[in-house]
């Protein structure tokens, strides 16, 4: 029986509130990588050289934007399925056999006694987690820094 309420007492206290915060750290860590990968694409595409009408352009000059990606949904999913039996079982047989013999009575009695207590715990669990992804517009101000470059005709406009 100890087994079941140790058994019990680790399901209960499954540590739930630090799986979601490993969650939010994880979903932060990976938002900043993928902010970081975005602005790495756009300094390559600055340094992307593509000559059209013997003038030499880079990508953003171009209309040429980075992706830029959000998580717009997370979701931890967790299953536990506990389950516990017990049973007994008991059984009594007797018998008595006699015998006569020259007078003499002999009297033999048998008895079988049996007694089975079982107990069989099981505990199951799974888990998952889900993470939305969704690729978003360049932010506005990149935009309008691109336009202004573009238009004034500052460095980084003709490479």
């Amino acid at each position: 029986m100890s087994e079941t309420v140790s058994v019990t007492r680790s399901l209960v206290s499954a540590p739930l509130p630090q799986i979601i915060e490993r969650l939010g750290v994880a979903i932060a860590q990976a938002q900043s990588a993928l902010d970081a990968n975005s602005v790495a694409v756009a300094k390559t595409m600055a340094e992307t050289p593509v000559e059209l009408g013997g003038e030499t352009y880079n990508l953003l000059t171009l209309g040429f934007t980075p992706s830029f990606y959000a998580f717009t949904e997370a979701t931890v999913e967790a299953r536990l399925s506990f389950s516990m039996t017990e049973t007994t079982e008991t059984s009594v047989s007797a018998g008595v056999t006699a015998k006569v013999n020259y007078g003499v009575v002999m009297v033999a009695a048998s008895v079988d006694v049996s007694y089975a207590r079982k107990f069989s715990v099981s505990a199951e669990g799974s888990s998952s987690i889900a993470a939305r992804l969704v690729s978003l517009p360049a932010p506005d101000a990149l935009n309008e820094v691109l336009r202004r470059l573009y238009d004034e005709g500052l460095p980084g406009a003709n490479s």
